[in-house]
């Protein structure tokens, strides 16, 4: 099962902040990746933080992505594996 988001943030801080949020987002649709939600917050954090905080007129860009194979059921999970795909940058705000 695999998962993808992005988003813009105004700052490092709120970057991990909508990280969380989002990977929340995908463990309320696919209960599997509670497995992995621990470790592709981390690897997000990590890259976040390579960043230097934005400038005036730039946002943190990040780009997640991830997923799990199992063998077994929904009920009875046996997580035989797993990946995660991070981009983070800082770049310019959008054009309002």
């Amino acid at each position: 099962m695999s998962y993808y988001f992005n988003f813009k943030a105004a700052s490092k801080e709120e970057a991990k902040q909508k990280a969380a949020a989002e990977m929340d987002r995908v463990v309320e649709q696919q209960p599997i990746h509670r497995n992995d939600q621990k470790q592709a917050l981390a690897a997000a954090g990590a890259f976040i933080d390579l960043c230097p905080e934005p400038k005036d007129g730039e946002v943190v860009h990040v780009t997640v992505s991830g997923s799990v194979t199992w063998r077994g059921d929904m009920d009875n999970q046996d997580i035989i594996g797993a990946g995660v795909n991070v981009t983070a940058g800082v770049g310019p705000a959008p054009k309002q």
